[in-house]
């Protein structure tokens, strides 16, 4: 049992509404909390106890610094902590804020998104793998417009293959503009979060934001720039050839895609499931991992996700068993 003293302006933020934090804290690392006055008593194993006091004191000094900590930002970082005690709350607050201009502040939501961020500050070309909403594409297009404003970067150039389930461009009515855009929508969608409309037509009218089918990509060095090539699971082997050798002098290149959705026609191998076989040693490179656990869209998605993937391994396991037997007979 512990007793931590924290500032009453600490204590009333902490707590958050009905004391949700508190209970998200005992639930986190397993413990009971009690306050009083202006100090908690926790009660747990002594590891537990010994990471929570950390929290709790690096917290307080935050807060009597006058850092404003949003509390959906406060129990993402708890959770990042208490899955890695090595981070503490300064590694959280104001560091990771991604965005220094622009209609919001990003920051991790997750363990691995932390890791994503690192390694797209430390390596010229990152691949974002997993299912969709764990925020691969957003977090690339935050890092991208932040570097952009630190004037790292000149441009941001936003790519995706031009494919989806049962559809073919021909078939979408209009020029070739408005052929495109559905499926360079999402992309779109991350700018007018971050971005606001008039900034976002300005830098698209004067090429320093560019939004373009892969195919558009060919022939092109980019260089001094910001490059997202998005759905990667659905480029071809030789469309992500094509797109790795484009990178050009002073630009960094972050490549997104979910294996287990991929669309292309029966035959045709995806160009991110090579990548990772053949560059995974490659020097400068790195490959960064999200499961269902990093899902930041409705709570249900997160369920849906891991409901598909424990089908599929049973699938594998049923079919490894079945071949056992095979093999047998």
């Amino acid at each position: 049992m512990r007793k931590v003293l924290l500032s009453d302006r600490s204590l009333q933020l902490l707590f958050g509404p009905l004391d949700e934090n508190i209970r998200f804290l005992e639930n986190l690392f397993a413990v009971t909390i009690q306050a009083r006055d202006s100090s908690l008593t926790i009660d747990g194993e002594e590891d537990d106890v010994a990471a929570l006091e950390k929290i709790l004191v690096d917290f307080s000094s935050l807060v009597d610094k006058g850092h404003a900590i949003a509390n959906g930002d406060l129990k993402s970082a708890f959770k990042q902590i208490a899955e890695d005690t090595a981070l503490s709350l300064h590694d959280f607050f104001p560091k990771m804020q991604l965005l220094s201009a622009g209609k919001r502040q990003v920051t991790p939501k997750s363990l691995n998104q932390r890791r994503y961020i690192e390694a797209v500050k430390n390596n010229d070309i990152v691949f974002g793998i997993g299912p969709g909403g764990t925020g691969k594409t957003f977090l690339a297009v935050a890092m991208a417009i932040t570097y952009l404003f630190d004037k790292s970067v000149s441009r941001i150039v936003l790519t995706r293959p031009a494919v989806e389930a049962g559809e073919k461009l021909g078939f979408l009515p209009g020029d070739i503009e408005e052929k495109i855009n559905p499926y360079l929508r999402p992309l779109y969608d991350a700018l007018h979060i971050l971005l606001d409309g008039d900034k976002i037509q300005r830098y698209m009218e004067d090429g320093t934001i560019e939004i373009a089918p892969l195919a558009f990509m060919r022939g092109r060095t980019l260089s001094d720039a910001f490059i997202i090539l998005d759905e990667a699971q659905n480029t071809t082997s030789e469309q992500m050839k094509m797109f790795l050798t484009r990178i050009g002098m002073r630009s960094k290149a972050v490549i997104t895609g979910d294996v287990t959705q991929i669309d292309l026609p029966f035959g045709r191998s995806s160009g991110l499931v090579e990548a990772r076989n053949i560059l995974s040693e490659v020097e400068g490179l790195a490959f960064c991992y999200f499961n269902e656990k990093d899902v930041v869209r409705h709570h249900l998605v997160r369920l849906i996700i891991k409901a598909y993937q424990q089908r599929a391994e049973k699938e594998m396991r049923s079919e490894s068993s079945g071949n056992g037997k095979n093999a047998k007979n």
